[in-house]
């Protein structure tokens, strides 16, 4: 309970200081309505249907290039933790290609797929599968060494090993990853929308931009917090807290 009375005085306390500058004068009202404004028109939105239909295609792309990004990353980490030739010769690779913000793969997406959702999809997996594989990599090497001794020991090898020892004990540090990689890929995708006409909520930041709308600029905003939010504690909270009790290292 008082969890709860912590998080809603602060949020409270971020919407009086945001009504209290709304309100100074110290920029066009128009420029930075209010609270009360912006949250008007997120409503308006979600009732002519224009906030749910570009949430549902951001979020049906989101959905494919994460599962590609899963599918993808959490295998090479794995070969990278076990295997010297991917630690040797594919991790240096990986890791620089980390480092580039997956918004300039957008030039290449857009002249290898066209204006499409494929130039999307393949900027949001490029921004989110490189974490997910050094995430997986780490949880792997976190592992206790002594637990690879004793299923060899046990005569465990092969998928065996993976499945029943290897993947087992490093899921927890594995959903850690995965949940970094959803926010990567989150950001990635609208960055992405932005940058061209998509259908998403990019294209509905844009329209605002480009119609001067800042309270319609600043809902989608909101919007978009609030999904991040509810993803997180929903879904990723959820698996997080019953793989630590699963493991005994909650109380």
């Amino acid at each position: 309970m008082l969890k709860w009375a912590q998080k809603l005085g602060m949020i409270a306390l971020l919407f009086a200081l945001w009504e209290g500058l709304s309100r100074s004068g110290v920029w066009n009202k128009h420029l930075f309505p209010g609270p009360l404004e912006v949250v008007q028109t997120l409503i308006a939105m979600a009732r002519d249907g224009q906030l749910g239909g570009a949430t549902l295609r951001s979020l049906g792309r989101l959905t494919r290039a994460y599962l590609m990004s899963v599918a993808i990353g959490v295998p090479l980490g794995l070969l990278i933790a076990r295997l010297a030739f991917f630690r040797n010769a594919v991790k240096p690779v990986v890791m620089g290609l980390q480092a580039l913000p997956s918004i300039c793969w957008l030039p290449l997406a857009l002249l290898w797929f066209g204006l499409n959702d494929s130039a999307i999809l393949f900027v949001v997996v490029m921004g989110s599968v490189l974490g997910i594989s050094i995430a997986t990599e780490d949880a792997v090497n976190g592992l206790d060494p002594q637990l690879a001794r004793v299923a060899r020991t046990l005569g465990v090898r092969g998928p065996r090993f993976y499945f029943g020892v290897l993947l087992p004990g490093a899921l927890p540090g594995i959903v850690t990853g995965l949940k970094l990689g959803w926010s990567f890929a989150w950001r990635a995708l609208l960055a992405g929308e932005l940058l061209f006409v998509s259908g998403g909520l990019g294209q509905l930041l844009t329209m605002g931009r480009e119609l001067m709308d800042v309270s319609q600029v600043m809902a989608v905003m909101l919007a978009i917090i609030l999904i991040g939010i509810t993803v997180d504690r929903v879904l990723f909270q959820t698996v997080e807290t019953r793989l630590r009790r699963r493991w005994g290292l909650t109380a």
